[in-house]
């Protein structure tokens, strides 16, 4: 079955452009030119995946992205901004709001096309060996791609579920920002730390109170703490 993918963009031109790419790879396609309806169409056709343009009429695309990751049903849908060259503190915001990828305009359709199969592919490669992991008030599937704090599902992202992987397969080590962005991100990432430190904020906030397993080591990156660990 093909992957569904919803395009949110005003611009007629990208969203052809989008939707003849799109379909030319086998996706199924759904367009909305605004913010309000784009947000219905992920309502009603859950998609396994939203490009999101963040400069919208009416809704904006930082308001639709919050409104879809704010969402039990859909928060676990991956969303990849389109964004212009400038939008920096945009960016960030959606990253904030728990984007898992952007696009900078104008862009390489085939680059784009790899981004979108990296994030659908939720590469298993980077995931610990084990299908279950458990700790405390923590219980990761590997399999299913659902983490349980406390018994509730706390509904990650696919990057962010790839993010908390990279750190149980090295709990107690120190990564650096350039390791996760290639690991958990699987491919060569054109960001940079910020981005990495607000996607950690997220899954920190989601942990709940294991938010603090996750440890900062200034001027290096991050590591998760082993159990019982001091230093």
């Amino acid at each position: 079955m093909a992957h569904k993918i919803v395009v949110i963009e005003d611009e007629p031109d990208i969203a052809n452009l989008l939707a003849f790419h799109l379909k030319s790879n086998g996706y199924d396609c759904f367009v909305a030119r605004d913010g309000k309806k784009g947000l219905q169409l992920v309502q009603t056709e859950r998609p396994d995946l939203v490009l999101l343009d963040l400069m919208l009429p009416g809704m904006s695309g930082t308001d639709v992205c919050k409104a879809v990751k704010g969402s039990a049903d859909c928060a676990h849908i991956p969303i990849i901004m389109l964004t212009a060259r400038g939008d920096e503190v945009d960016r960030i915001l959606g990253f904030e709001l728990g984007a898992d990828d952007y696009v900078i305009k104008p862009f390489s359709p085939r680059e784009l096309m790899l981004r979108i199969k990296t994030v659908l592919r939720r590469n298993v490669n980077i995931l610990p060996k084990v299908a279950r992991w458990q700790r405390e008030g923590l219980v990761a599937d590997f399999e299913a791609y659902t983490l349980l704090v406390d018994g509730e599902d706390a509904h990650l992202t696919p990057t962010e579920f790839n993010l908390f992987g990279e750190f149980v397969r090295n709990e107690g080590k120190v990564l650096s920002r350039e390791q996760l962005l290639s690991n958990a991100w699987g491919y060569e990432f054109e960001g940079y730390s910020r981005t990495v430190d607000t996607h950690v904020r997220r899954l920190r906030k989601k942990l709940g109170p294991y938010a603090d397993w996750l440890e900062t080591v200034r001027g290096i990156g991050y590591r998760m703490r082993r159990e019982n660990q001091t230093d």
